[in-house]
């Protein structure tokens, strides 16, 4: 009985779960069972149980792998009672079934016309169905087929379907099948369907590998090993047959057993069979067992080749366009074992090292060029840290701190900072959590000893390839890349190429170059070659080129309303004649490529012309059929990097033609080279992120050919006088300014036409373009000599070209090893290893932390009463209701979801998405999205709680004793409202009219705790941050930043409303200050609070403007 009831609980309940689970859930139950004392077969197999080994030997034949996990789903698929969804994102399952089924088999989707003709045909015939390709909701017209909603009229057992009553045919089967690797269905799918998970794992994919490998390799092995497998599958149906026909002849038998002569030749013969038989299994078994231990020796390679597929198949999370079949990958892992071979012999464990070697690097080549730049060194540090992790040679709790870093709520019983000076909270945060991992013990007492030895290697340029102080040089591998985690994030990228390059070789860390005739070579009839655009990118002239190279009609289609129709005519024109077909811009018309997806389809089951060629082209849309990304070869085309690479492509646009067309030839060469360096600077001034533009734009190449235009055009018109102010006007406000929405980032862009279309850049003999010297408007010469200036310049540009500090390229850095670490952690499989902590462990004891440090309530009947005895300014009176009433938002639901969590954990709560939501990222030390409503932020989950209890300790304060004489001006979720609420204030007190008033502002050198008076009228504020520059407490105004110091404290500034009166901007800086550093912020909430005029000390207005100088009301950190 204890069998049973476990197979029933497993087919009723694990389809959904992968091997792991299913495993923890049978252990469980039978430790139930043994608890009631039910009896169960000792080391039950829910597989043998239901499944004859004839009926699994089959469907391994029909292509069902031949892994526990996936006779499991087998079995599920076959006996379950309700029809089985198999999420299938590798398509195992849809094979299996179409070869099971065979011929008879009816194969629809729900974007056909006449689907429900197939089922009402299949239902009353008694045929099989496969719906494949459904999303998260299905047609509600196959209700009834779902819920087997049949009912009995007289013999007839009828199904109605729609207006239709159909004959109900117990031999119909539905299959239902879906590519999406995480479905959400609903309660009312899930009720009447067996969701079965057929997604491939490590284990199952590794026995399919292994039989790939040793196939190639020792044919004859594997088919003596599939002949054994049939044999004994054959040996065991004769025994089941026996067994049958005895209890069938047992149970028709009458009188004496010994008087029917039958049933006494039946048994002798049996008994002798059943020897022969018998003797043949235990053989066969025996030989089976020294041909799996021959198998084994290649094991190495199928775990290799397992791990690689397992790093691809990921990258579909990190952009929906990173999709590769199984198929496809299997194909690259067989080609890898026959173009690996060498003419010399080798032992298994060298020949499989080879292939290893040979099949890891062929994936990263298959797969770089269908990548973007930013995610390449992502795929070959994955690809190297799980080869490794599988080798044991990555300590798991080492590459956890470098993943997550030092994550601190509670500084309390932290040692003292020895170095504030340079180190910041954050970096003595990492070091104290660094030197709770054993091999880093005592890290804290070499910080604190030997800090300015510390410092020395901080300050270091390429602190990556300095050596440590003292002992802490002894540190390898992923333990340097810690400590640098810890101290230089801007550093870590290059870190982690140098380690992949260490690890798995130097061609690993540097993409192989994109050669479009060398793809072509890898690709089929059948094989759709896609490009996956970058904005003002357009790969059609490459593919023209190679046509013409290659001697093939190209037929061209930029996809578009009404372009259907014309694109297929071309396809199908295509597969006839041989002729290739590009169809750009498939993400314009993403709702028919659902119909392109079925016309590959079809001429792949046909014969397309060997020499046809299908391209495509489309931006990333996470609706693109993913079949056709999987079938395809992916391509990325991205714009030249640098200022070097975007000048000369701008000049390589310029024929001989039009570069003499103008006829005030020297005025219009200078001209010229200004403009594209104008261009090249706003489209690589990008890179910077928020110290580049507050939001990043995207020029193109037309843009620089309208201007182009204008520049000949004005020349020729006003020969005399070069009409500077109007050409001025139309390329920044009207061309490029056409494009940029911030006004901050117009005035940039005004900053830089002020500088590069000017007389002195007509006037002066090789005029500086940048302080750096390299960087010159060279002389007179043709267009040839241009392109060679333009080759002169440096490969890498410094940030002084675009009139940045240094500590830009510091700043961008550490927001792209911010990107990798992220998506890195976004990627770590959720597996719990032995002996650790599980996830519920660490909710539990997270949560219960928590909760100590999220402040109360604020109680707003008490506050009302309180702050009606005083005098304080109404309006700032208001402020204060609604920031606490928006606090307490934001800490009822905190208090709420902690409390939730210790709940779930214990199962005394349902798991909604939500609290699921909050609870991930929790395990990822991130702020849950749910809790970002109250203000922005961008502070990992440590700095926000700290960052939480300073901000309400702010207005408790303000509420238990008095207003601020300075006011923290952080600690306002809406700063707008509080700079308002002194307007009116002040207009009251003044009797003037609000929108009379202004502001001035007085930056006073003052610590907040020397101000022991609040201001008469406006505020003394604190907290801000300046970023881009830093104060000269001497002077009193900006000055540049030394090195390393990327933000620095602003000192006390007084908010003064003042009479609007016209200010001189000389010698002032409208410095822009905004909430957090995402300075465009959301479209429901702006970033941006208000302009602070600031003196420019040494240097002009235009110089802090290219420098991206801002103040911050909060950090990342």
């Amino acid at each position: 009985i204890g069998d049973s009831l476990i197979a029933s609980g497993f087919l009723s309940y694990v389809g959904p779960f992968d091997s792991l689970y299913r495993t923890e859930f049978v252990t469980a139950w039978l430790a139930d069972l043994t608890a009631k004392k039910l009896p169960f077969t000792e080391n039950y197999d829910f597989s043998l149980f239901l499944a004859k080994a004839t009926d699994v030997r089959e469907w391994n034949i029909n292509g069902l792998p031949a892994d526990d996990f996936s006779t499991e789903n087998g079995v599920i698929v076959t006996r379950s009672l309700r029809w089985p969804l198999m999420v299938d994102p590798q398509g195992q399952a849809n094979k299996w079934v179409r070869k099971m089924e065979g011929a008879e088999l009816k194969i629809i989707d729900l974007k056909m016309k006449d689907f429900l003709r197939d089922v009402e045909n299949a239902i009353q015939f008694g045929c099989a169905v496969l719906l494949q390709d459904v999303l998260e909701e299905l047609d509600p017209s196959l209700e009834p087929v779902m819920a087997k909603a049949t009912i009995k009229i007289g013999n007839r057992e009828v199904i109605r379907l729609g207006d239709k009553e159909l004959d109900y045919s117990q031999d119909f089967r539905l299959y239902i099948t879906t590519k999406m690797g995480n479905p959400h269905y609903t309660p009312e799918v899930s009720t009447k369907a067996t969701i079965i998970n057929f997604g491939v794992k490590q284990e199952g994919l590794e026995a399919q590998l292994l039989g790939q490998v040793v196939q190639a390799e020792r044919p004859t092995l594997e088919s003596q090993s599939s002949d054994l497998v049939v044999q004994l599958a054959d040996g065991k149906k004769t025994l089941m047959q026996l067994e049958n026909d005895i209890l069938r002849l047992l149970s028709e038998s009458t009188g004496s057993l010994l008087d029917d002569v039958e049933l006494v030749d039946i048994l002798q013969k049996s008994k002798i069979t059943s020897e022969s038989v018998t003797e043949q299994v235990k053989v066969a078994e025996e030989t089976k067992k020294k041909i799996d231990a021959a198998r084994e020796g290649y094991r190495s390679a199928s775990i290799r080749g397992a791990i690689a597929y397992f790093v691809l198949n990921d990258l579909a999370r990190v952009d929906s366009m990173y999709q590769f079949s199984l198929d496809a990958y299997l194909i690259l892992f067989n080609s890898s074992i026959t173009n690996s071979r060498t003419a010399g012999s080798q032992d298994v464990a060298e020949r499989c090292k080879t292939i290893n070697n040979f099949h890891t690097k062929a994936v990263y080549e298959y797969t770089c060029r269908g990548l973007f730049e930013r995610h390449k060194l992502l795929f070959s540090f994955q690809l190297c840290t799980r080869i490794m992790e599988r080798e044991k040679k990555i300590n798991k709790p080492e590459f956890d701190f470098f993943c997550y870093g030092g994550v601190v709520v509670d500084r309390s019983e932290q040692p003292p900072n020895p170095a504030p000076a340079w180190l910041d909270s954050t970096a003595w945060d990492n070091i104290c959590e660094l030197d709770k991992i054993p091999v880093f013990s005592g890290i804290i007492s070499a910080f604190t000893q030997r800090h300015k030895a510390w410092k020395e290697w901080f300050m270091a340029p390429k602190p990556e390839q300095m050596p440590f102080p003292d002992e802490w040089e002894n540190l390898v591998g992923l333990q340097r890349m810690c400590i640098l985690r810890s101290l230089r994030l801007d550093r870590v990228n290059f870190a982690a190429g140098t380690f992949v390059a260490k690890n798995l070789g130097q061609s690993f860390a540097s993409p192989p170059a994109f050669d479009l005739k060398l793809i072509y070579k890898t690709s089929t009839a059948t094989t759709p070659l896609i490009f996956i655009l970058s904005p003002g990118v357009d790969p059609t002239a490459q593919v023209m080129q190679l046509s013409e190279e290659l001697g093939r009609n190209l037929a061209n289609c930029a996809l578009g309303q009404g372009q259907g129709p014309v694109a297929v005519d071309m396809v199908n024109e295509g597969t006839r004649n041989g002729s290739w077909v590009l169809l750009a811009n498939c993400h314009l018309m993403i709702s028919w490529m659902t119909n392109l997806e079925k016309l590959i389809d079809q001429y792949s089951e046909a014969d397309p012309h060997p020499d046809y060629r299908l391209w495509l082209s489309s931006s990333p849309n996470p609706m693109f059929p993913i079949s056709i990304l999987q079938k395809g070869v992916k391509m990325t085309t991205e714009p030249p990097r640098g200022l070097r690479a975007n000048m000369l492509k701008l000049y390589n646009t310029v024929s001989d033609d039009l570069f003499s067309k103008c006829q005030a030839q020297t005025k219009y060469k200078k001209l010229l080279f200004s403009l594209s360096w104008f261009h090249a600077v706003l489209l690589e001034r990008r890179k910077f992120k928020s110290l580049g533009f507050n939001i990043p734009y995207e020029f193109n190449e037309s843009d620089f050919a309208i201007c182009h235009d204008i520049i000949i055009v004005f020349l020729d018109e006003y020969p005399d006088a070069t009409p500077i102010d109007a050409m001025r006007y139309l390329i920044a406000e009207a061309n490029y300014g056409g494009r940029v929405t911030d006004d901050k980032d117009r005035r940039l862009v005004n900053v830089y036409i002020t500088q590069f279309i000017a007389e002195d850049i007509i006037d002066v003999d090789k005029k500086p373009l940048s302080s750096l010297a390299e960087y010159v408007v060279p002389p007179d010469g043709d267009l040839e000599s241009y392109k060679t200036a333009i080759k002169a310049f440096p490969q890498d540009d410094q940030a002084e070209a675009f009139g940045q500090h240094n500590n830009a390229d510091i700043s961008s850095q550490i927001d792209d090893t911010a990107t990798l670490l992220n998506t890195i952690i976004s990627l770590q499989p959720k597996v719990i290893v032995e002996g650790e902590e599980t996830a519920e462990e660490k909710l539990t004891k997270q949560a219960a932390a928590m909760k100590t440090q999220v402040p109360p309530v604020f109680h707003m009947a008490a506050v009302r009463a309180t702050m009606d005895t005083r005098s304080d300014p109404d309006p700032l009176k208001t402020v204060l209701f609604q920031e606490c009433d928006r606090y307490n938002t934001l800490l009822r639901t905190l208090h709420r979801a902690l409390f939730d969590i210790e709940k779930a954990v214990k199962g005394l709560v349902i798991v909604t998405p939500e609290l699921e939501g909050v609870m991930d990222s929790l395990l990822d030390f991130k702020v849950p999205n749910a809790w970002n409503f109250c203000y922005p932020s961008m502070k990992a989950l440590g700095s926000w709680m700290r960052d939480l209890g300073a901000r309400c300790s702010v207005f408790s304060t303000w509420i238990e004793k008095e207003m601020p004489k300075v006011f923290w001006l952080p600690a306002f979720t809406y700063p707008s409202g509080f700079n308002t609420a002194q307007l009116q204030t002040t207009a009251r007190r003044n009797g003037i009219p609000i929108d009379t008033l202004g502001w001035d502002f007085a930056v006073l050198n003052q610590q907040p705790d020397t101000i022991n008076q609040a201001a008469k009228e406006g505020s003394y504020t604190f907290g801000i941050t300046l970023e881009g520059a830093k104060w000269d407490l001497e002077n009193n105004s900006l000055s540049v930043q030394a090195p390393m110091e990327l933000f620095s404290p602003m000192p006390v500034i007084h908010f003064k409303p003042t009479e609007s009166k016209k200010k001189s901007s000389k010698g002032c800086y409208y410095c822009p200050l905004y909430l957090y550093p995402v300075r465009s912020g959301s479209r429901e909430r702006p970033s941006f609070v208000i302009s602070v005029d600031l003196k420019c000390g040494a240097n002009s207005s235009d110089f802090w403007i290219k420098q991206g100088v801002a103040m911050l009301l909060a950090t990342a950190v």
